[in-house]
């Protein structure tokens, strides 16, 4: 199991919570991500949004992909994964930055394809927003392009949504290609990342919900005539306590739903109509980050490190954590949990 976490981009993962101590600042990003890497995690994700889903969209939000450059040159050993959301971007000149910033990092750069679902975001920003089958044949052709650039000494591409003319990309990625992360939970979804994509990410889900979806996506992979995918990971909101009583009473606190028009509720409705979801999402669920709270990591050490083991079980082999106040709970995760799961005990023996 490698652990990642979802930086923080966005002054927190709790919708109810106003001030989660961990301003959306690059002083704080940059004390995270160092003190991650010395911790044992492994890569951070780091979400693209120009407006702020989490504390409404007023407030403070980084930019991912500047984050990520300067997070490059003051780290070492941690993937970064800047998402990217085609409707924003042009695919060739992406390329270009993603090979630049794997240089920076030494090979450390990687992209997760974010399709979009943010219709006022896109309004305010120009972006190209359209129905939802569109919106994955647009990130297919994307990858196409980002591929392409990396790969050809001379690029030319003549696609629905971009036309590439004898484009030359110099110098190529550190890596070959750099890996491409994607989640989505629509039949047009996942046909574009099975054909498409290195890896499958998805929001927080219970055990045989992620047992059911890596076994459908292996099998989609399987059908494509390309090799396994190299990772599934998933989205978890993460709370350990020295008791379950302790944890359940945070669980409590964080999900007391005060939705506020304007806050950090404002793209809810965009996000459960403009996408199409696997399962109903309530504003219970919503008050917490990507279906944070459905795996269920909340409980002592050992009840968290046992729940991980059977996602491991499941198919899981990447966790990307959120938590509040996040430097403290990473660190706590780091020295409580991550200890018992890669000492590789059965989930029996962690129990007892």
């Amino acid at each position: 199991m490698r652990f990642g976490f979802w930086m923080p981009m966005f002054g927190g993962w709790l919708r109810n919570i106003e001030d989660e101590g961990m301003p959306a600042s690059f002083a704080y990003a940059k004390k995270v991500a160092q003190s991650a890497e010395q911790w044992g995690y492994d890569v951070s994700l780091l979400a693209e949004l120009y407006l702020n889903d989490i504390k409404g969209p007023k407030a403070d939000a980084l930019e991912a992909w500047t984050t990520a450059a300067a997070l490059a040159s003051v780290t070492e050993r941690l993937e970064l994964m800047a998402a990217v959301r085609p409707a924003f971007h042009n695919p060739a000149v992406t390329a270009k930055m993603a090979a630049n910033l794997d240089h920076i990092s030494g090979g450390r750069f990687s992209l997760n394809v974010v399709s979009a679902w943010w219709e006022e975001e896109a309004r305010q920003y120009a972006g190209q927003f359209s129905q939802h089958d569109e919106r994955y044949a647009r990130s297919q052709e994307f990858v196409d392009v980002l591929r392409g650039m990396w790969m050809a000494d001379t690029f030319t591409y003549d696609g629905q949504y971009y036309q590439i003319q004898e484009a030359h990309l110099s110098p190529k990625p550190k890596r070959k290609l750099p890996m491409i992360y994607a989640g989505g939970e629509s039949e047009r979804g996942k046909r574009f990342i099975a054909e498409s994509c290195d890896a499958y990410l998805m929001h927080g889900g219970t055990v045989e919900e992620i047992r059911h979806k890596t076994r459908d996506m292996k099998e989609r992979r399987q059908l494509t005539g390309l090799g396994p995918f190299s990772s599934f990971g998933m989205a978890a909101y993460v709370i350990v306590r020295d008791t379950a009583e302790e944890a359940e009473a945070e669980k409590r606190r964080i999900t007391q739903v005060k939705a506020k028009a304007g806050g950090g509720y404002a793209g809810f409705q965009d996000f459960t109509q403009k996408s199409e979801l696997e399962q109903q999402i309530t504003l219970e669920d919503y008050s917490v980050s990507n279906r944070g709270l459905r795996p269920n990591l909340v409980g002592t050490p050992e009840q968290v490190a046992e729940r991980i083991l059977e996602f491991s079980e499941a198919g899981l082999d990447l966790l990307l954590l959120q938590c509040s106040p996040q430097l403290e709970e990473l660190q706590r995760f780091s020295e409580q949990v991550m200890p018992l799961v890669r000492s590789e005990r059965s989930v029996g023996q962690i129990a007892n």
